[in-house]
């Protein structure tokens, strides 16, 4: 394994675990937390195209067939993920919290991904994929949860008694 692999995915663990330590944390549900993925994959398609062209790997069919699968898996992840985060209504604000199963599917997730890639790593052109592209894979994952998380929230902002033109300090306010 090259160092530039290497740590690759050491900054994905990092990354996950910080993402685990705040989905488990209560915390008002905000449309704030986009940035957080936004950053994750600008830095995540940077890693990508710096592995696929600057390492002068092909980009043929075949690649783009494999980055696809790795990040239906990190969509299909990310569905399950969203329906454990428990929402709850705290002085008419929409709250979130992760439990111990959130927790397990996002490290069941990103072992997916590493084993994902070490199947289509078998593949000589595509050795790789998956520590190149894991922070490609967290972001999708997270953008997808949190999509899902703030439509389930939205939809509990009439319940907490949110009016036309009052804050809703859900996901949109």
């Amino acid at each position: 394994m090259s160092s530039q692999i290497a740590i690759q995915i050491v900054i994905g663990v990092a990354v996950l675990a910080l993402l685990i330590y705040r989905q488990l944390r209560a915390r008002p549900v905000s449309a704030s937390v986009l940035r957080i993925m936004a950053i994750l994959a600008a830095i995540g398609l940077y890693q990508a195209v710096q592995y696929f062209h600057g390492n002068g790997r092909p980009t043929g069919t075949t690649v783009y067939v494999a980055l696809g699968g790795s990040l239906v898996l990190a969509a299909v992840f990310a569905v399950f993920r969203a329906m454990t985060v428990r929402l709850f209504v705290t002085d008419g604000q929409v709250w979130q919290q992760g439990s111990w199963l959130t927790a397990v599917l996002w490290v069941a997730a990103l072992a997916t991904h590493l084993g994902y890639d070490a199947v289509i790593g078998q593949h000589k052109d595509l050795a790789g994929v998956g520590s190149a592209t894991v922070l490609l894979y967290l972001a999708v994952s997270f953008g997808i949860q949190r999509v899902i998380v703030q439509q389930r929230a939205h939809r509990l902002q009439p319940a907490a008694g949110f009016g036309p033109g009052q804050p809703a300090g859900g996901p949109f306010g």
